[in-house]
């Protein structure tokens, strides 16, 4: 399958490498998503190789978006966030388009799902500051400001409590403290309050795994700021990389 209003989407996580069809008109799936585990050590080689296993299970041939996690700049990762540190200064988009033998366009992964939730979710009905985060192995975020979007911005790694803040607030940090949805939710809360004072946003969107957990923690929140969960859930990493790839 493939028309000028597909692509193909491949979100690149530390726990798993996930990819789907992705229709660009509607921002829905065409096909059941693929995951692959992400390898361990995650080496541009062991991840590219993953990649190709998915482009390969899809048959596919044309447009290809990947969310990496890393700042992207060009192409070119220049962090390696829940990733082998080999991935610092590699160009990924050259990387997965040799192994894949057509052209590849990278963007950092959450930027790909805020770009997601600006075209088909809930950012798009915000003319302010709306900041989206995805919480996950680590916490990715991406800022718009008056529907620009502002690239790399990595608001996982402020520090919070005298640490990076995705070390003690995203859902891997919940999941190996074993804490319940309520402590977590109170935790949360007070990084986002943390944001809200930086940012001052008028509209926070979750996204990533623990979106579809929102209702067991969003009573938690206190914020000026209305919080809501992605309207994508965790697909918007997918959708946003392959909308990326057909205006790229």
């Amino acid at each position: 399958m493939n028309t000028q209003a597909t692509a193909l989407g491949i979100d690149i996580g530390g726990s798993g490498i996930k990819g789907a069809i992705v229709d660009l008109e509607k921002g829905v799936l065409l096909s059941e998503r693929h995951r692959i585990p992400t390898p361990k050590p995650a080496t541009p080689e062991a991840v590219a190789s993953v990649f190709k296993q998915l482009v390969d299970h899809f048959n596919w041939k044309g447009n290809i978006g990947a969310g990496f996690p890393a700042i992207i700049q060009n192409g070119v990762a220049k962090t390696a966030t829940n990733v082998d540190d080999g991935w610092i200064d590699t160009d990924a988009a050259k990387l997965f388009s040799e192994i894949c033998g057509q052209k590849v366009v990278v963007l950092n992964d959450a930027d790909a799902a805020g770009l997601a939730e600006y075209k088909f979710g809930l950012g798009g009905e915000n003319k302010g500051v709306t900041l989206l985060l995805t919480i996950g192995t680590g916490i990715g975020s991406a800022l718009f400001i008056d529907k620009h979007l502002v690239p790399n911005t990595e608001f996982g790694h402020v520090f919070f409590k005298k640490k990076i803040a995705e070390l003690s607030v995203s859902d891997r940090a919940r999941k190996e403290q074993e804490l319940s949805y309520e402590k977590w939710g109170k935790r949360f809360n007070k990084y986002l309050l943390h944001m809200e004072r930086l940012l001052s946003p008028n509209l926070i969107v979750l996204g990533g795994g623990c979106s579809k957990k929102f209702s067991q923690y969003s009573h938690c929140f206190t914020t000026n700021a209305t919080v809501q969960p992605a309207k994508l859930l965790n697909e918007a990493g997918i959708i946003g990389a392959a909308y990326y790839a057909n205006q790229t």
